[in-house]
């Protein structure tokens, strides 16, 4: 359902937006140095989909991964998804942990 060619930077807005329909998904950060603080995931309650955040989420965290950045999640939401998934802990920062 997630198209990575479909993810947009707006980095004016600092947010990576999905539209899906007439809908706008979107997950806010804050870049400093080699870090982008992670800080808030917004899905529209429209989107029935249980597996759209996770694919949305894995979209955004490549293309981070291929910017070679550092994620420091400060959502409870993103914090989660990491932690759920072993493959993202290896882009934290060193000495964070969540």
């Amino acid at each position: 359902m997630v198209d990575a060619a479909e993810l947009i930077d707006n980095d004016f807005l600092r947010q990576f937006e999905l539209k899906i329909d007439d809908h706008l998904a979107k997950i806010e950060y804050s870049l400093q140095e080699r870090k982008i603080f992670l800080t808030k995931l917004i899905i529209p309650d429209e989107i029935k989909d249980e597996d759209f955040k996770k694919e949305f989420l894995a979209a955004v965290f490549e293309q981070i991964n291929e910017r070679n950045l550092s994620i420091v999640p400060t959502s409870p939401e993103i914090a989660k998804f990491v932690r759920s998934n072993r493959k993202y802990k290896r882009m934290l920062p060193v000495g964070v942990r969540i």
